[in-house]
């Protein structure tokens, strides 16, 4: 059977001389691994060059039975980036939102709208000419809101703690873990808050940007079962100082 997607490419990597495995997210079917046949051509490794992490393309696809591995007939290029792959630190944090997103919806069905939101927010990076220090964080803190479980923000008042578990706002924290209180709760307030049109009014310091990181990895990894390390993280970390 012969189908077209229009996916983000999340993760490739050859598994043989002419072959590679690619790993995508598509709006018509969620999650989904192909191979594609390069070949040892010069067009072969022009073709593999379409599938840097979170490139945006469109793919018909041959899958000869239901439950096997569909196969790359052919690509084309449905979002052309013409500034990311080039400025270094829009590249390091679409290596690590690559990483992020592969990490958080590996069990993803079809979803129109969380396939548009990253779609649109990585063209929103890709035309910025500057103030996109927080776009990570704004990002990751959006997301929440397609994989079912943004912070509900009504309950907060200045001194509160935040309830990562149930995320919400609570009046006061019991003694475990699982609670954040003062600077850390204002903080996640503050991320609830911030978009990409207004996040640039919000100055943080290097170490504010990297501790919001930190708390925002931290409220996935209790909603996300088996949440893995992330190897790119660290590269994140120094960015912005």
């Amino acid at each position: 059977m012969t189908f077209n997607i229009n996916c983000i490419v999340l993760h490739a990597f050859m598994f043989n001389d002419s072959k590679m495995m690619v790993d995508v997210l598509s709006r018509e079917e969620g999650r989904l691994s192909c191979v594609l046949n390069i070949g040892r051509s010069k067009a072969g490794r022009g073709r593999r060059q379409l599938f840097q992490p979170l490139s945006i393309l469109e793919l018909t696809l041959d899958r000869k039975a239901p439950g096997l591995l569909a196969t790359v007939k052919d690509a084309h290029v449905a979002v052309a980036f013409a500034n990311i792959p080039f400025d270094p630190y829009k590249l390091a944090i679409s290596m690590f939102l690559a990483e992020f997103i592969a990490n958080v919806t590996r069990s993803e069905k079809e979803s129109e709208v969380l396939f548009d939101y990253i779609s649109e927010s990585l063209q929103w990076l890709d035309g910025a000419r500057k103030d996109f220090s927080n776009f990570h964080l704004v990002f990751m803190m959006r997301l929440t809101r397609f994989v079912g479980f943004f912070p509900n923000l009504e309950d907060y008042s200045e001194g509160c703690a935040f309830d990562m578990q149930n995320g919400c706002f609570v009046d006061w924290a019991p003694q475990q873990r699982g609670f954040l209180t003062g600077d850390d709760a204002t903080k996640m307030q503050t991320l609830m808050r911030m978009n990409y049109d207004n996040m640039r009014l919000f100055k943080m310091s290097h170490a504010d940007r990297n501790r919001c990181l930190d708390v925002i990895t931290d409220y996935y990894r209790l909603h996300v079962a088996d949440f893995r390390e992330m190897k790119s993280l660290s590269i994140l970390r120094e960015l912005f100082a």
